[in-house]
């Protein structure tokens, strides 16, 4: 657990260990379509007293809920979640941001000061949808005017689309969800590699060591297939812009959430503790301002 100690009769937690990125949801076929049959071990209800159990075994003090759903009633939902179960520090939501009245909803969200961020799932989307799209970019832009972050969720054949688009926002603060999905299965990366040297050189964009074990072979992966895309996203970004996520339960396709632990753990037995401790808590409470 995070390392407390008290200053002035109060109790500080200098180390406060933070999964950065998991969901919950209610299943349903229709709304979660995009769940294939391969996948089909996550066809399920996944609740916030499963993970909660997950989160102490492995020391966690708290975690970031990402929105699953592009829609207000998920927002609504993870509220609910994070009013009863305290574990949950921040909430990274979702608003429309294709909607010319974006900016109401976002004064409307800032009555919920734990929704921190926000969250468009762009992978797989042509340019003109989002990273092309004049609208969605002004919207964007208008997110840091809150001191709202916002999550990238894209696959590694948008990353030059993407690289254009956060050069042009120097006010906003970026998470790069998994690694923006290198091809991890086929072992390809230097394309991928000289795209994060890029993206990284913006010193408002971090990275979530999340979702690898998805894009590799889920079915028999090694921690050899995974290092090398750690090694090359610590050496662009440094260890003071990484995060730890665990990604649950997608990642429970490809093992359960001690695997996905173990992976990011074992990479971080090079390092020294407080170095370990910024990717396993300290860089995600800086970055969602928690």
């Amino acid at each position: 657990m995070a390392l407390k100690v008290w200053v002035n009769n109060t109790k500080l937690q200098l180390h406060m260990r933070i999964d950065a990125h998991h969901h919950f949801w209610n299943y349903h076929p229709e709304t979660h379509g995009w769940i294939s049959d391969e996948m089909s071990v996550i066809r399920k209800d996944f609740t916030p007293s499963e993970l909660k159990k997950e989160l102490e075994d492995h020391s966690f003090d708290g975690s970031v809920v990402v929105q699953a759903e592009e829609t207000y009633t998920e927002n609504n939902f993870l509220l609910g979640i994070a009013e009863k179960y305290n574990y949950i520090k921040a909430i990274v939501g979702w608003v429309d941001l294709l909607d010319p009245n974006s900016e109401v909803k976002m004064i409307d969200l800032k009555s919920t000061p734990i929704i921190v961020g926000f969250r468009t799932i762009m992978q797989g989307s042509p340019d003109e949808k989002y990273l092309g799209n004049k609208l969605f970019f002004e919207n964007v832009k208008r997110l840091a005017t809150f001191d709202y972050s916002f999550d990238l969720l894209v696959h590694n054949n948008q990353l030059d689309s993407l690289i254009r688009f956060t050069d042009k926002l120097p006010d906003n603060r970026f998470m790069l969800d998994h690694l923006g999905k290198p091809a991890i299965k086929n072992k390809e990366y230097k394309e991928w590699k000289s795209q994060i040297k890029i993206l990284s050189a913006n010193p408002n964009v971090y990275c979530k060591l999340s979702g690898m074990t998805t894009e590799a072979d889920q079915k028999k992966w090694t921690y050899n297939d995974i290092y090398p895309y750690m090694e090359i996203v610590a050496e662009y970004f440094g260890l003071d812009r990484l995060c730890f996520g665990s990604d649950w339960p997608v990642s429970l396709v490809s093992g359960s959430f001690s695997t996905t632990y173990s992976v990011v753990n074992q990479f971080c037995s090079q390092l020294k503790q407080e170095e370990k401790a910024k990717i396993f808590g300290l860089n995600t409470k800086e970055f969602y301002k928690l």
